[in-house]
C-alpha cells in the first residue's frame, strides 16, 4: 500500500495521471469526494463524485478506510477498492492529504509513505493561482494549510519533488521507491 501525500496544488493528481501510463501492476484508488468536479475531471476515473447524502451513507456504513472534511468538502478512500486490489496481488496507490495520510499510517503501519513536495512555496502558490478553482479566501486558506503540511514532512519515509514540467521525473522516483521496497527485508505486510 503506497500513500502519496502533499499539500493542495502540489500535483498529486497530475503525477498519478502520468503514472497510469506506465505498465505496472498498480491499482490507483479512486477517492470519493463531495467537491464539485473540475472541468477536466471524469467521474469514476479521477474521483467518485458523490453528493453529501451519498457520502454520509458510506461514512455511516464504515465503507471508507479513511475520510475527512477538507476545505468544506468530504474526501474518502473506499475500503473495498483497497481490499479487492490487494487480494488480486496489486500494489495499491492512493493520494490523500497529509491529515488522511496520518490516519492511514495509524490504521496500516506498514503502508509506504511518500511526500510529494513542490520545488518551493512560491511555486505552489503559482500552481494554485493558475488552477483558478478557488475563491481568493479559499486560495489563502490553502496556502496557509500548505505551509503547515510542509512542516509535517518528517512523518513520511520518502520525499519526491514535483518539479515544473517534469511529471516523468516524479513518476520515475515513485516507481523506483516502490521497486526498491519490493526488495526490502523483511517485506512490508499490509493487513486491513
Amino acid at each position: 500500500m503506497v500513500v502519496v501525500s502533499g499539500p493542495s496544488g502540489v500535483g498529486k493528481d497530475a503525477v498519478f495521471q502520468y503514472m497510469r501510463n506506465l505498465d505496472r501492476a498498480w491499482h490507483f484508488v479512486v477517492t470519493a469526494t463531495t467537491r464539485p468536479r473540475r472541468r477536466d475531471e471524469r467521474n469514476g476515473i479521477d474521483y467518485l463524485f458523490l453528493d453529501k447524502a451519498e457520502f454520509e451513507h458510506m461514512r455511516q456504513g464504515k465503507q471508507f478506510l479513511e475520510c475527512a472534511e477538507v476545505y468544506d468538502n468530504w474526501y474518502g478512500v473506499p475500503k473495498q477498492q483497497v481490499k479487492d486490489a490487494i487480494s488480486r496481488g496489486k500494489d495499491v496507490l492512493m493520494r490523500v492529504d497529509v491529515q488522511g495520510a496520518a490516519t492511514v499510517k495509524g490504521l496500516v503501519p506498514d503502508a509506504l509513505m511518500i511526500f510529494l513536495a513542490p520545488p518551493s512555496i512560491d511555486e505552489l502558490e503559482r500552481r494554485l493561482r493558475f488552477r483558478q478553482s478557488e475563491s481568493l479566501d479559499a486560495f489563502r486558506l490553502r496556502i496557509e494549510a500548505a505551509k503547515g503540511e510542509m512542516d509535517r514532512i518528517d512523518e513520511f519515509e520518502y520525499k519526491v519533488i514535483n518539479h515544473n514540467h517534469r511529471l516523468d521525473l516524479a513518476a520515475f522516483c515513485i516507481d523506483s521507491i516502490i521497486t526498491s521496497e519490493k526488495c526490502r527485508i523483511p517485506p512490508r505486510h499490509v493487513e486491513l
